[in-house]
């Protein structure tokens, strides 16, 4: 797997600095822009091709928070494309409760508590996670670099997902 933080000499941090990464990025877009090999061709040119897709794909992973918590897990061999991920039952029981008042709204869209709830009890788990994950990722950026931690932000990052499905679902139903 290829290190995009090594590849724009960069400290793996759950924080990149974004101007950094910018301009980083131009740099390697101009060294390897394809159209600069395109008279020399053969194993050069795909060799442009292959840096330039690179860092493309790295551009894109560490301008987003999310991508990046989960590239860095990946780094570490903590997460899998596809891994399904057993959530705590505590947190699946909070999200019972607010799947079930999203369910009573789609019943009764008349019904604006049952969205206003849902919508509040959201606001407020992402809160939640908001502060957990900040906590979490302070305490990588000091330095520690533990398994332990770094499986406690794996939690973190699916309960985020759950929750952003969770939104994506209140989003679909209020655009109908």
């Amino acid at each position: 797997m290829t290190n995009y933080f090594t590849l724009y000499h960069l400290p793996v941090t759950f924080t990149p600095d974004q101007a950094e990464i910018k301009s980083r990025f131009y740099v390697l877009s101009r060294l390897y822009h394809p159209d600069r090999f395109a008279q020399v061709g053969g194993a050069e040119l795909a060799e442009a091709l292959r840096m330039a897709a690179m860092n493309n794909e790295a551009y894109k992973t560490l301008k987003s928070s999310d991508a990046t918590m989960a590239y860095i897990l990946k780094l570490n061999g903590l997460l899998e494309d596809e891994e399904k991920y057993a959530l705590p039952p505590a947190f699946l029981m909070e999200m019972m409760d607010i799947n079930e008042a999203i369910s009573d709204y789609e019943v009764a869209p008349e019904n604006e508590d049952a969205r206003q709830m849902a919508v509040n009890s959201l606001n407020e788990q992402l809160e939640l996670w908001e502060d957990a994950t900040e906590l979490l990722v302070q305490r990588f950026e000091q330095g520690d670099k533990e398994k332990e931690l770094l499986l406690q932000i794996k939690d973190q990052y699916f309960r985020k997902k759950y929750l952003l499905r969770i939104k994506e679902r209140i989003d679909r139903f209020a655009a109908r």
